[in-house]
């Protein structure tokens, strides 16, 4: 059983930081599966931010965010991470995580988490 949910989120300045993390409140580890981060800007539709490998071995990254941001996973915690620095206005988004698939793991498995709000003030 998988029931995320998305902490971490704020109201920062430009060029700000902020962690986020994922956990699962359901029985089942996060461990064994591929984890990413989405987000939905206003008035947009939703898209691909970074993936991480259940290994932790493999990363992908939405290029607007390559060197920004970084994703990574506690396996002990099974907790999921997305470390956002240098943050842009245009980074303002709802955020997301989820399981994902493919091979460049950016298409999302479970159903949508309230997700965490980011706002990046100019």
């Amino acid at each position: 059983q998988v029931q995320l949910e998305e902490s971490g989120g704020g109201l920062v300045q430009a060029g700000g930081s902020l962690r986020l993390s994922c956990s699962n409140s359901g029985r089942d580890s996060l461990r064994t599966w591929n984890m990413g981060w989405f987000r939905q800007p206003p008035g947009q539709e939703r898209e691909f931010v970074a993936a991480i490998s259940y290994a932790g071995d493999r990363t992908y990254y939405q290029d607007s965010v390559k060197g920004r941001f970084t994703i990574s996973r506690d396996t002990a915690k099974n907790l999921v991470y997305l470390q956002m620095n240098a943050l842009k206005p245009e980074d303002t988004a709802v955020y997301y995580c989820n399981i994902v698939w493919g091979p460049t793991m950016s298409t999302p498995h479970s159903a949508w988490s309230q997700g965490t709000q980011v706002t990046v003030s100019s």
